[in-house]
């Protein structure tokens, strides 16, 4: 018996992530197991398979793109996917050869009862088989039909994760360009984007959040950088609330930039709706510390619609979690 070829990877130790760190364990799992294979006929098809798959594993891993590729790569998470996908590829083929099935069938029931739905025929029939009865063919096509749907399943909300992570760093340069856009009109024409409300309804004076009666170029600024750290304060709620997860893709870093971004650019369209009069008879505004702290009340005020955000957020990670027994 020849013993697994070690993994040697030439990228530096601070490239590695937590679902690198995930995948080499479970190759070195898999090629232990494929070594330990007996060599016993009707198994050399699902050997085969496997070996393959494992080397796409590691010919991934090894991967190393050029810098001008690397943005292009980290976008499309075609290194993360095909790592995955390989490596449950490479599981399935173990397990359909696996010749001390029977023992192995309640690991592998409860990798499949995670994610497949009880209505699900495929889970059923896995459940129904008995560990203590051996396994025939139709078992074994059983079973790998059940531990393919569920890997499947575990792929496409990798994918679906990662398109979410797209969509987020979209939103917040989107909301990047508006902030800057904002920030740069008022220091151009401040009196286009006046950060004042009325603070003397008799005579029709102005307060303005430097503390003056007329707009100067810096309060787009001033509030920005309100609105944001009122929204760094829900961010901190978000931190705290947060999970660990194991999933290659990790979501909460861009929900924290897309919170501050919103935060800002809310501070500054919610002062000029308080210049516009809109909460006059409900607020009074006659100090600068009053606008001031309005402006972060402002910034986070984005939590009320950015709250369905993270709940979606956590019900994709949730699924996107490694399966029961992978670790």
């Amino acid at each position: 018996m020849t013993e697994p070829p070690a993994l040697t990877h030439p990228e530096p130790v601070a490239d590695t992530t937590d679902w690198r760190l995930i995948v080499e364990s479970r190759v070195r799992r898999a090629r232990t197991d494929l070594a330990a294979l007996p060599g016993v006929p009707g198994i050399d098809r699902e050997r085969a398979a496997a070996a393959a798959a494992l080397d796409v594993v590691d010919a991934t891993l090894d991967h190393t793109d050029r810098w001008w590729r690397r943005p292009g790569s980290w976008w499309s998470g075609w290194r993360v996917e095909r790592c995955w996908r390989a490596l449950h590829d490479a599981e399935v083929a173990l397990a359909a050869a696996e010749p001390n099935l029977a023992a192995r069938l309640p690991g592998l029931c409860e990798r499949v009862a995670y994610v497949l739905p009880e209505p699900d025929r495929r889970r059923q029939a896995l459940l129904a088989l008995q560990p203590e009865t051996p396994p025939t063919e139709a078992d074994r096509v059983v079973l790998v039909d059940a531990l393919r749907a569920s890997f499947d399943i575990s792929d496409e909300v990798h994918a679906a994760t990662r398109a979410l992570r797209n969509k987020m760093v979209f939103a917040a340069a989107v909301l990047a360009v508006l902030n800057l856009s904002f920030g740069v009109l008022g220091s151009v024409r401040p009196q286009f984007l006046p950060m004042c409300a009325p603070a003397d309804p008799d005579t029709h004076q102005s307060l303005c959040a430097t503390g003056g009666t007329s707009p100067a170029p810096v309060e787009v600024w001033l509030v920005l950088l309100m609105g944001a750290a009122g929204a760094a304060v829900a961010t901190v709620v978000l931190l705290l609330r947060r999970r660990p997860s194991l999933s290659p893709y990790v979501l909460v870093g861009y929900q924290a930039l897309i919170k501050v971004l919103l935060g800002a650019l809310l501070a500054v369209i919610g002062l000029l709706a308080l210049g516009a009069g809109v909460a006059e008879g409900i607020t009074s505004l006659r100090t600068q510390p009053a606008l001031l702290l309005w402006a972060i009340a402002l910034g986070y005020s984005q939590q009320l619609g950015t709250r369905l955000l993270d709940n979606y957020a956590d019900r994709v990670l949730d699924r996107a979690r490694p399966l029961r027994g992978e670790l």
